[in-house]
């Protein structure tokens, strides 16, 4: 083979091999500045303290700061606009959490469509909410409340952190479901509702799980189930909703987006370095002292899992006729 020959077939494999080089090179040299990640919950709550949790292993790892920026308001919707109309370049992630999929039916004049605008990265944990009852209820299971619900209707007053919120939606799925009338009292927050399910003044609530233990271990209230698919470690005893309800699931859940548009090697690289935190039995530990339990995947089965949760509150919120307060 002569010198132009060899030359030339250089000269093709390099060509050939040059457009995966800037994907490449971005992906090993990301992050190169401190990089935002969006919470749409005040300070103190779960999201944040999954996100400051996350974040802080993610600047260990990656070696540049993952700084929390909380942004509450509108019921999440100021945060997430802001997260997700960002430039799409890896450096401002937003904190997906569940009222993102309860939100898109709940409010009708949102300036963004979540499922469009989102790239989904990395889910990262689930936790359950607990339904508890006043020791005054006389029911000490979910069958013996919905016979008793439905023996007293319109009685039992059912307390909720707020109209569309996380809580509030579990629990008129499991009227949906079970078929009972119970009447809705809102409040401003889980823990004023709380305070007045401690009070008497409403009956029973979907609440949860660190709220609420130390009061069922304290015998102040009754828990009945819980609304995971599976019973939790810190309630052994207790059913799950779906062992009498069977289909019934409410979880909280948390993960990572990002603009859509955001390269790909940057989600990629970021779901890779998510998964491998979860993977750490320390993470894992302090989840659990959270009521989470990890929950690892790809970006498309976090996409996937995002749209079927949309669409299952969805259902919820026009059965319930739900709209934006």
């Amino acid at each position: 083979m002569n010198f132009s020959r060899r030359r030339f077939l250089r000269l093709t494999v390099a060509a050939a091999g040059s457009p995966a080089l800037p994907s490449m090179a971005k992906a090993q040299t990301y992050p190169m500045r401190p990089v935002r990640l969006i919470v749409t919950t005040p300070a103190g709550g779960a999201p944040d303290t999954i996100a400051r949790l996350m974040g802080q292993r993610l600047s260990e790892r990656l070696g540049q700061p993952f700084i929390v920026d909380n942004r509450p308001g509108a019921g999440g919707n100021i945060g997430t606009e802001f997260g997700i109309r960002a430039t799409p370049d890896g450096y401002t992630l937003l904190m997906a959490i569940s009222a993102n999929a309860i939100s898109a039916s709940v409010y009708q004049d949102l300036r963004f469509n979540f499922i469009r605008d989102a790239a989904p990265v990395a889910s990262i944990a689930r936790s359950s909410l607990v339904m508890v009852v006043h020791p005054s209820v006389p029911a000490r299971s979910v069958p013996e409340f919905i016979a008793y619900a439905k023996a007293n209707p319109g009685t039992l007053n059912m307390g909720s952190s707020g109209n569309g919120s996380p809580l509030h939606v579990a629990g008129e799925l499991f009227k949906m479901m079970a078929q009972v009338d119970l009447v809705l009292v809102p409040f401003r927050g889980g823990a004023p509702a709380l305070i007045a399910l401690l009070g008497g003044q409403v009956q029973v609530m979907f609440a949860t799980l660190p709220e609420t233990v130390g009061h069922i271990k304290a015998g102040e209230l009754r828990p009945l189930a819980v609304t995971a698919a599976t019973r939790q470690m810190v309630l052994p005893d207790v059913p799950t909703m779906s062992e009498f309800l069977p289909g019934y699931e409410a979880s909280g859940w948390y993960g990572v987006v990002v603009p859509t548009n955001t390269p790909a090697e940057v989600v990629d690289m970021l779901n890779k370095e998510i998964n491998a935190t979860l993977a750490e039995p320390k993470i894992e530990a302090q989840l659990a002292r959270l009521g989470a339990v990890k929950f690892a995947g790809s970006p498309a089965a976090f996409g996937d899992f995002i749209a079927a949760e949309t669409r299952k509150w969805a259902k919820v919120v026009e059965f319930a006729g739900i709209k934006a307060e």
